[in-house]
């Protein structure tokens, strides 16, 4: 349906293009409710049904999302669209709905199970602020499968599973929901005049809404406890639960927000054109580079520049980085393909070419090494102790006289090692430097003027140390 009021149902209409536009009565299909009586469940819907009139929303852009439970059974009784999943789960669907489908509202409706078995998403939900409407049917308890204790239960009351009185203190959905952000959040009853206007407001919130609305589990709260409308009223009290609006607050709804910073990320890397093909390499093949040194010696944004200065001469590149889940420890390793035609992956099972910046690194690429042809070459910052491969091996160092910062040593070694093979032009890993947005770089770059090979020799086989192996 193209107008958002032109629906099923209604008395009086009004001709729009020729079309006529007939408002809906009611949202709600010819289904009775299955609920026990007195159940709380059925008033809820309908406030629901009064807050979807109100809004005059197309009932094709309007989706009920459920999980189970007894409210797990109501988006079977509107006529709107629906999504019904795992228990605890229905926030996450209608957080992905709403930001595939922003047009659509989006209003999950859960118990106060499903608030407990997905309180994570709950946190979430109210962190992020995507734009969807929960809607919690909370009687206390888990109605579906026989009355036992929920998150929402209060102290001392008496369920299945606690016949001796509750013992655990009950959630307060909506303080959480508040102190972790949530645009907007209401606590009542399913008795409240007002509840289908609370609805609609929170509907037309943009954020995540949260209403938590207290009501009588009448098959089995109920006759344990001898709650009733009033007594609902006399908890929230004892327990200090606030009543009524507790949180209203603008916010960046996430969904808009994300595409909004998408589109600039979008404009800003149209407005900077990408990485422009200014320069020439004579590389005519694939090429496979390894570059092997320690956590937090820079290894993997030096590598990522020099895959940028290929880029800017017409090749591709792609990197592979492995580092321990230490981080800032042990070895750090980057894998670089350059190739003139595209590359499908990144990973480096023989190098042509090899450069070796620390003894972590080291014992990490050794068997990289070893698998090297001939005609492969390992470039070794003089630090770092013999290797064992068939490859030849230059030690690059400072030339003599002259000396490198220690921060920019590995990255200007690096460079050294790409003008010994005649990979790429200097201009070209210049030009990568200027434009990254590390000054340590450009240094670097610089730097590798002064690096020259030292020694030129095949390596004997080393026995490693305990202290290494």
């Amino acid at each position: 349906m193209s107008d958002p009021t032109a629906t099923l149902g209604g008395t009086t209409g009004s001709a729009l293009g020729g079309t006529l536009v007939t408002p809906l009565a009611s949202y709600r299909n010819d289904k009775p409710y299955p609920f026990c009586p007195g159940c709380g469940h059925g008033p809820i819907l309908d406030r629901l049904d009064e807050a979807l009139v109100a809004r005059r929303v197309d009932p094709a852009r309007v989706v009920l999302v459920s999980d189970i439970g007894c409210s797990g059974l109501s988006d079977q009784y509107f006529a709107t669209s629906a999504f019904h999943g795992l228990h605890g789960r229905s926030l996450t669907y209608a957080a992905g709905l709403k930001l595939a489908r922003p047009d659509l509202d989006v209003v999950v409706i859960l118990g106060d199970g499903g608030t407990g078995i997905g309180g994570a998403h709950l946190l979430n939900a109210a962190r992020r602020n995507v734009g969807i409407t929960a809607l919690v049917l909370n009687n206390l308890n888990f109605g579906m499968t026989g009355g036992q204790h929920s998150t929402t239960t209060p102290y001392d009351a008496v369920t299945s599973t606690t016949p001796g009185g509750n013992l655990e203190h009950p959630l307060d959905l909506c303080a959480t929901a508040a102190v972790n952000g949530a645009a907007y959040v209401w606590r009542g009853t399913s008795f409240d005049a007002d509840l289908g206007e609370r609805i609609a407001e929170a509907m037309a919130t943009p954020g995540f809404a949260l209403l938590d609305v207290w009501e009588l589990c009448t098959a089995f709260f109920v006759p344990k406890n001898r709650a009733s409308k009033r007594t609902l009223g006399e908890l929230m009290d004892r327990l200090g639960f606030q009543r009524g609006l507790v949180q209203s607050r603008e916010v960046a709804e996430y969904a808009a927000a994300y595409r909004q910073r998408a589109a600039q990320a979008a404009a800003k890397e149209e407005a900077d054109g990408g990485i422009e093909s200014r320069f020439a390499s004579p590389l005519d093949r694939r090429f496979g580079l390894v570059v092997a040194g320690s956590a937090g010696g820079g290894v993997r944004s030096a590598t990522r520049l020099v895959a940028r200065a290929a880029v800017s001469c017409g090749l591709w590149a792609a990197q592979r980085d492995d580092y321990p889940v230490t981080v800032r420890s042990g070895h750090s390793l980057s894998e670089l393909v350059l190739d003139p035609r595209p590359v499908e992956s990144a990973k480096v099972t023989r190098p042509d070419a090899a450069v070796v910046l620390s003894d972590d690194g080291r014992r990490k690429v050794q068997p990289l090494l070893a698998r090297m042809a001939a005609d492969g070459v390992v470039f070794l910052a003089p630090q770092v102790g013999a290797v064992e491969t068939p490859a030849r091996v230059e030690v690059l160092a400072p030339q003599e006289g002259r000396s490198v910062p220690r921060g920019q040593l590995g990255l200007a070694i690096l460079v050294a090692a790409l003008r010994e093979l005649g990979l790429l032009p200097a201009e070209a890993l210049r030009a990568a430097a200027e434009a990254g947005s590390d000054d340590r770089f450009a240094a670097a770059v610089a730097a590798a003027a002064v690096i020259a090979p030292a020694v030129i020799a095949p390596q004997p086989p080393r026995r490693e140390t305990g202290a290494e192996a």
